[in-house]
């Protein structure tokens, strides 16, 4: 069966020439990249290693000469046909010019397209998360602000040997605020952030990852004071040498390597921030770069309380201090994401009551709230009824109280197993330190 899709990439490839030596690159750059995707395919099935590797070489050539045509086409190059024949094909296009070839600045516009692609990673706007916002992890917070904060307000405290941190790696459990953490740095430092997942690093041009890797580490350098925040970190620097990796995967490692390094380049006033959930899946190398490496735990006993409160905000409620303590004992096991999943469940808890209601009562300030048929002024009503008579922007749910925690939580679960907690406290034991 395998060998129809070599049938169907040969058949993609004629067709691909054809436009190309006609000069219609418009045309010829997707049936190359159809064959390619076809070839892909044949590969995995291939298993004489003669045969694999001949497909391997052409699979190289047509991808090298598509990159050729979408380096034209992106240029605003031609897109259709010169005379034919041999003259189309001496027209056919070389790699992009570099600096000093050509016309000159075809780089240029390389490195703007790449620049541009990244600008959308630069947070401008703060996501005005305070550090009193974040529960708990006071060690964290203490190195991130020696490194980020002290040194832009204090330059005089770095003198002799004395240097802030460089590259901090914070991991732990997913939903643990490794991100809220690194939006409290966004928010107190008086730094340009770069704010970057893998899916914004990883391009499926072939040489362009790495590119677009050096660009972020340059812009970065161009803007220090300046933190570069990388999310998932594990997704693009994975152990190398394994099994399922690919060439591109490689490439990208070696060159986050090559910048974390800071050869020949002033990165004193450059902050890497990298968080994951999968420390263990971090290259060696990649792991040594970080000089913290700082676990963020499940939130403890009063840690859970603020994160309560802080989630709950200015919305209505009735709980008391002993009822906040309460819900902390309550939820031990439970993520900072597991709290918040259970406040946003809470705060529709009201809502419900106010669409269930069969009773209201009048308040003084003229609002409509849900009550009980006994209650002193219970009108039997429903919110349709009130809203038929024009009033529904004067209903209002009622406050939240301990008994709609009660409720939720009787059917939440924590999300972070025992296991999990396991894998991390060991990783911590050996490489890290606590946040």
């Amino acid at each position: 069966m395998y060998s129809n899709f070599k049938e169907q990439a040969i058949e993609y490839v004629k067709q691909a020439v054809q436009e190309d030596n006609a000069g219609n690159y418009a045309k010829a750059f997707p049936l190359y990249m159809n064959a390619l995707e076809y070839f892909k395919t044949h590969l995995k099935y291939e298993k004489n290693p003669k045969i694999k590797e001949a497909i391997t070489q052409k699979f190289t050539e047509y991808l090298r000469r598509a990159e050729e045509i979408r380096a034209v086409l992106d240029d605003g190059g031609p897109g259709s046909a010169s005379n034919g024949g041999d003259a189309a094909v001496a027209s056919r296009p070389k790699t992009k010019p570099k600096n000093g070839e050509g016309g000159g600045d075809g780089e240029d516009a390389e490195q703007s397209k790449l620049r541009a692609g990244l600008n959308s990673a630069i947070v401008r706007e703060k996501p005005n998360i305070k550090w009193s916002d974040v529960a708990g992890l006071e060690s964290a917070k203490q190195a991130l602000q020696e490194a980020v904060i002290l040194p832009v307000k204090f330059p005089q405290f770095f003198t002799g040997k004395r240097r802030p941190w460089r590259a901090f790696l914070l991991y732990g459990p997913p939903g643990t605020g490794k991100s809220y953490l690194a939006k409290a740095v966004a928010t107190e430092a008086e730094s340009t952030f770069f704010s970057v997942s893998s899916s914004d690093l990883v391009s499926k041009w072939m040489g362009e990852s790495e590119k677009l890797v050096s660009n972020l580490f340059q812009m970065a350098r161009e803007s220090a004071p300046s933190i570069i925040f990388i999310d998932e970190i594990d997704s693009l620097s994975g152990q190398r040498g394994e099994g399922n990796e690919s060439e591109a995967s490689r490439r990208i490692k070696t060159e986050i390597l090559v910048q974390m390094q800071g050869v020949g380049h002033n990165d004193e006033k450059v902050l890497v921030l990298a968080a994951t959930n999968t420390p263990y899946a971090l290259d060696q190398a990649i792991r040594r770069r970080f000089d913290k490496r700082i676990y963020i735990p499940l939130p403890d006993l009063k840690a859970r309380q603020h994160i309560f409160k802080v989630h709950l905000g200015d919305t209505p409620h009735n709980l008391t201090e002993i009822d906040f303590e309460s819900l902390a004992r309550r939820t031990e096991g439970f993520s900072g994401s597991d709290i918040s999943v259970c406040v946003k469940d809470v705060l529709f808890e009201p809502v419900r009551k106010t669409q269930d209601a069969m009773h209201f009562v009048k308040t003084p300030n003229g609002m409509w709230v849900p009550c009980g048929p006994k209650q002193q002024g219970a009108v039997q009503i429903t919110i349709q009824e009130l809203e038929a008579q024009g009033l529904a922007s004067q209903i209002l749910p009622p406050p939240i109280s301990r008994t709609d925690f009660d409720k939720v939580l009787a059917r939440q679960k924590p999300t972070v197993s025992k296991t999990d907690l396991e894998v991390h406290e060991k990783f911590t034991r050996e490489f890290g330190e606590e946040g």
